[in-house]
């Protein structure tokens, strides 16, 4: 019987995860610089931190967890973000002490998983690296992160990027909307999906995330929640759009952005790409926004919140017709049988050095593994044989130059990377 992977996943093989790698590499330095930390949290949770943090009525929840009950008889589900389990590990751990530094910056990279019909980009079981920052309340942090976010695409190197911003307001701007979006929509309720007439009753936000057609051409009309923000949200959105500017981020306001997720507040946003290779239009490669009063849903004391997610799989496929190039600084050649456990030996002091080391271990003849060392592109050649053996050497041939000289083994297990710099010497 043949097995197949699961649908909506993929094998991350051998030059290709060279590829993630480097992304992931290049996150962690670009991170570091603005001060986050890595936290890791498990691949499953109990169903209700997704629940109470992502919302009921959010497709995540309602359509697209994997969810299962373990042998305790607890409700479980795998983690469709990264965003709600962090928060529960922040409020588990009393990250808000005042042991702590604040704004508390922490960053996760790792697989994700819904249920939902796979295409280009996203998966079943998708990867994310994303950012929480805790404690800060600031419009100036706002900004940073989306900042943060732009260094980490260029980095990766994306181009033609677009910034969409928007604000959900605080509560007293959501409450005056509600009640306005409520007055709007409920003329439409017979018109509306199954879905959005069950949201209408309970979150009547959520029909403005509709995927549904008929439910997205009645909302094109809808009153915008930008025009019933309190004169203190308007003013905070106002303070992120200067600092915005004063970083020289350009961007544009989406008055029907609201995201998938039912924790955010105050600052949206998402970063698109419109690279050819989405096939035409933008894609949304990373979003997030601001989340206060999270960390108390999930148990904890009032703590402001805000962060993004970015999609690994879709970054990497900015990333498409890169190769990862490697360069093996050695190969040992032996001419017979006699030489192996001198080669084993040398090949194990060269790793204790810190080098990659191969060698051939297929019985082939010496011609043969001159080609694997070629096409492994080793920087050294080291070849043993039988007078090699008798003397105790080693013939080291570097293979961008030419040079070739026979080295004493001893000195090689000892100091390899000397020894080859005595031998460019010897030739210049």
């Amino acid at each position: 019987m043949s097995y197949q992977r699961p649908k909506g996943t993929a094998d991350i093989l051998p030059g290709q995860s060279e590829l993630w790698q480097k992304v992931e590499q290049t996150a962690r330095d670009i991170l570091t610089r603005y001060r986050y930390q890595e936290i890791r949290t498990p691949l499953f949770e109990n169903y209700d931190v997704f629940a109470r943090s992502s919302g009921e009525t959010s497709d995540v929840v309602s359509k697209e967890m994997y969810t299962f009950e373990d042998k305790g008889g607890r409700q479980m589900a795998l983690r469709p973000e990264g965003t709600a389990g962090v928060v529960r590990a922040y409020v588990e751990n009393k990250l808000y002490g005042p042991e702590y530094t604040k704004p508390y910056k922490v960053y996760y990279m790792g697989p994700m998983y819904r249920y939902e019909r796979p295409q280009s980009g996203r998966q079943r079981e998708f990867h994310q690296i994303g950012v929480e920052a805790f404690g800060g309340d600031s419009p100036a942090l706002d900004a940073e992160v989306i900042a943060l976010a732009k260094d980490l695409l260029e980095a990766l190197g994306a181009k033609h990027l677009k910034f969409a911003i928007n604000t959900l307001g605080d509560p007293e701007s959501r409450q005056a909307y509600h009640a306005a979006l409520i007055a709007y929509l409920t003329p439409f309720k017979d018109q509306l999906s199954e879905d959005s007439k069950v949201r209408l009753e309970k979150n009547p936000l959520r029909i403005l995330d509709s995927k549904d057609r008929g439910d997205q051409a009645i909302v094109a009309d809808a009153p915008k929640l930008i025009d019933y923000l309190t004169p203190a949200a308007a003013e905070r959105f106002a303070a992120v759009q200067a600092d915005l500017t004063a970083l020289g981020i350009s961007f544009e306001i989406d008055p029907d952005m609201v995201r998938g997720l039912d924790y955010y507040n105050h600052t949206i946003f998402e970063v698109m790409s419109d690279d050819a290779v989405f096939g035409g239009g933008y894609t949304t490669i990373l979003g997030g926004g601001r989340y206060n009063g999270l960390v108390e849903e999930l148990g904890g004391p009032e703590t402001p919140g805000i962060g993004f997610g970015m999609g690994v799989e879709r970054a990497m496929l900015l990333m498409q017709g890169q190769t990862a190039t490697t360069s093996l600084p050695a190969y040992i050649v032996t001419i017979d049988e006699a030489g192996k456990g001198a080669a084993l030996h040398l090949a194990h002091a060269l790793r204790q050095q810190g080098l990659a080391v191969d060698m051939d271990f297929l019985e082939r003849k010496a011609k043969a593994q001159f080609k694997s060392a070629n096409k492994a592109n080793a920087q050294y050649v080291l070849t043993i044989g039988e007078s090699e053996l008798a003397n105790g050497t080693v013939q080291v041939k570097n293979m961008q130059s030419g040079n070739q000289e026979a080295l004493a083994q001893a000195a090689l297990e000892a100091d390899f990377l000397n020894q080859v710099a005595k031998l460019e010497e010897a030739h210049d």
